[in-house]
């Protein structure tokens, strides 16, 4: 099977307002880290946040640390993250430790 990479886009709510108003953390799936950062980008514009993600940043990241993550603040308060990991579709079968039967 051809393995692929796809990237997990993950919206965590942090903070002292996350006790206040729980909020369930959110997970996208995408196959193009370009299309993954405009949507992020879109999301944050719409909802009056300021987008300070930009793709080579994200692309270093990923491929030093295999993640990136950034936090948004709003009056010195923690609200949420973005965190954006690399995941890949189907994976290298291994043995899972099972030795060749003896004869």
């Amino acid at each position: 099977m051809k393995q692929q990479t796809i990237y997990e886009v993950a919206v965590i709510p942090i903070g002292s307002l996350n006790s206040i108003r729980q909020k369930e953390t959110v997970l996208s799936y995408f196959s193009n880290l370009s299309k993954c950062l405009d949507q992020v980008s879109t999301a944050l514009a719409i909802n009056g946040w300021d987008s300070k993600i930009n793709y080579t940043a994200v692309y270093r990241s990923l491929k030093e640390k295999e993640k990136y993550v950034a936090e948004f603040n709003l009056a010195g308060n923690k609200i949420f993250k973005i965190v954006i990991t690399c995941r890949t579709i189907n994976p290298a079968l291994t043995m899972l430790g099972i030795e060749e039967k003896p004869v």
